[in-house]
């Protein structure tokens, strides 16, 4: 389905969000015990109580951002200096406090705990910018990532997302006030979306993290496939063939992260690989996982700016050097038990 215009999506998608949200709460007792009286009919421990308490909070949650926004939109006269440097740094502080409501609820309805082993932004080049390159499989790890990033490490992301996120309307109104570019799928106009990444990550200060995921989208078995197909569609016989070597993650596609180490050469990379939420690929993955009791181990490899290689296949080969280990770490720590 197409993305409504943005004019639409302000007008109708965020004032609708809000009402709904009130709607929902002030009809709760109700919608909780028909939740209640359905439980017995479903496998799983209040599974469908659960599923009503995690839509609710995340719709008030959105509903709470929006007019956290609509509030900030008004300090900054009406939106006029909203990319100021003090407003922006308003915008992180709020996207930071509001990702720490979502963890918090996370951990104690989903019985969720995520771990960071590994180098991490703190402490693998402090006063540098970064450009974090990391994995993408199960619902919300993007979520995850930017979680630990803000609140965790002290960065400021700079987000290369897909442009169905805006359905969302607080990720809508949120991101595009900030440094983020959200990227079209599909093929076409690929070299336009190189330059929009390379101009994304110029000009990085030190506390800034440039976040990519060189696949393109979740992983999936069947997107596998038509990722080594499409490989081969190119003529690139070599990259395809060291992409069925990957069992865990997709074949990267390098042309953005290319764009963004030209754009910030004094930049370090952060490799990032995650585990614990990989295996649920679909809507009835989740469902059946409820309530989820899950690990999530993130593993932060860093890469200083020096070790980095100069040439474009160079670089090419390094990514796909990456990806096999990132592979080799997830068919190793699936289970949950991660390296240090």
């Amino acid at each position: 389905m197409p993305l409504p215009p943005r004019w639409l999506r302000r007008l109708v998608l965020a004032p609708g969000v809000v009402l709904l949200a009130f709607f929902v709460v002030t009809t709760l007792p109700a919608w909780a015990l028909l939740a209640l009286a359905a439980s017995p009919l479903v496998p799983g421990r209040l599974r469908p109580l659960r599923l009503l308490w995690i839509g609710t909070v995340y719709l008030v949650w959105d509903a709470a951002a929006l007019l956290a926004l609509f509030l900030l939109w008004l300090a900054s006269g009406f939106g006029a200096y909203k990319r100021a440097p003090a407003f922006q740094r308003a915008h992180y502080l709020l996207a930071g406090w509001f990702l720490r409501i979502m963890f918090w609820q996370a951990r104690w309805t989903l019985r969720l705990s995520i771990d960071v082993v590994g180098t991490d932004p703190d402490t693998a080049l402090p006063g540098r910018p970064e450009l974090v390159v990391c994995r993408h499989a199960g619902p919300g790890d993007s979520f995850i990532l930017i979680h630990a990033l803000v609140n965790w490490f002290r960065r400021e992301p700079r987000i290369v997302l897909k442009e169905t996120l805006q359905w969302d309307p607080a990720i809508d109104v949120l991101l595009n006030r900030l440094p983020n570019r959200f990227i079209a799928a599909g093929p076409d106009g690929r070299e336009s979306v190189v330059r929009q990444i390379g101009h994304l990550a110029t000009g990085l200060d030190d506390d800034d993290a440039f976040v990519i995921f060189p696949e393109g989208g979740n992983f999936t078995p069947s997107r596998r496939l038509r990722a080594i197909d499409r490989l081969r569609s190119l003529g690139l016989e070599r990259m395809a063939r060291r992409a069925e070597r990957l069992r865990h993650v997709l074949a990267p596609q390098p042309g953005g992260l290319l764009a963004a180490l030209d754009a910030a050469p004094d930049a370090g990379v952060i490799f990032v690989a995650h585990t614990g939420l990989d295996q649920m690929l679909t809507v009835a993955d989740v469902w059946r996982e409820l309530p989820m009791d899950k690990r999530i181990v993130m593993r932060f490899w860093s890469v200083p700016p020096e070790e980095i290689p100069a040439g474009k296949q160079e670089r090419i080969d390094w990514l796909f050097d990456w990806w096999a280990r990132i592979d080799t770490w997830i068919a190793a720590n699936r289970n949950g038990a991660a390296d240090t």
